[in-house]
């Protein structure tokens, strides 16, 4: 589904990425590790189009995205949802999940019947999201936010979702609300490369994983696999032999 070859990018004279090598089969989730500063961010940034790769090829189901518009590579089926959720604060709920259908439909989503049943499926997956549609953006909790950019990012029908630590700020019971959310999307079979600081969990939820370090994939295989290797024990896990 999602290949990425060869892949580097900088931010001005600084490579952040050092020629990744990734496959995120169609159907899969594949989960991302790595410490902080390891370059995680930058290799979503730069599928979806807002870092430029320097080198290397980024495909969708056999088509080339690199160097496309973020506008429009969104519209090829990517959906990005980055660190710290970014809703449209002083939206409501409900304009917000439609806005996530205006990127593949423009104008005539008022007129698309596939929209209404698509937000059907996301009030499903996001019970508490039915309840609050009118309730502005701004005003739900950091979980609650967290539900309505996934939301959103389904709006799009997308190809591949790209999640950026998800995780990041909740309350405990907003972590393990998401990771149910996660875990419903594995089994409709929606293709997910998933950043989070999490590891154990990500590596449960997810099929396959990969250890990046200081711009480099490290180590990478089943997740449960990677989750019993010593080194992601050692340094992940907080297993200590």
């Amino acid at each position: 589904m999602l290949k990425i070859q060869n892949l580097r990018a900088a931010y001005g004279r600084v490579e952040v990425l050092h020629g990744i090598d990734l496959d995120v089969p169609k159907g899969a989730v594949v989960a991302l590790i790595g410490p902080n500063g390891a370059g995680k961010t930058t290799l979503l940034r730069a599928i979806s189009g807002l870092v430029l790769p320097e080198v290397g090829r980024i495909t969708l189901a056999g088509q080339r995205i690199d160097g496309l518009a973020t506008h429009e590579i969104a519209r090829r089926g990517v959906a990005h949802v980055p660190q710290g959720r970014h809703v449209f604060p002083g939206m409501s709920v409900a304009d917000n999940l439609h806005l996530g259908a205006f990127r593949r439909l423009g104008l005539s989503w008022r007129r698309d019947a596939t929209v209404r049943a698509d937000l059907e499926v996301v009030l499903g997956l996001f019970p508490r999201l039915k309840e609050r549609l009118r309730q502005v953006a701004g005003t739900l909790s950091g979980g609650e936010q967290q539900m309505l950019a996934m939301g959103r990012a389904m709006m799009l029908n997308p190809s591949v979702m790209l999640l950026d630590e998800p995780s990041m700020g909740l309350s405990p019971r907003g972590v393990e609300e998401v990771f149910s959310i996660i875990e419903q999307l594995r089994s409709m079979k929606v293709t997910m490369l998933l950043v989070e600081q999490f590891a154990a969990t990500a590596l449960l939820v997810a099929d396959y994983g990969c250890v990046m370090e200081n711009g480099f994939i490290t180590l990478r295989g089943n997740a449960l696999t990677l989750r019993h290797h010593p080194a992601v024990q050692a340094a992940y896990l907080g297993v200590r032999k």
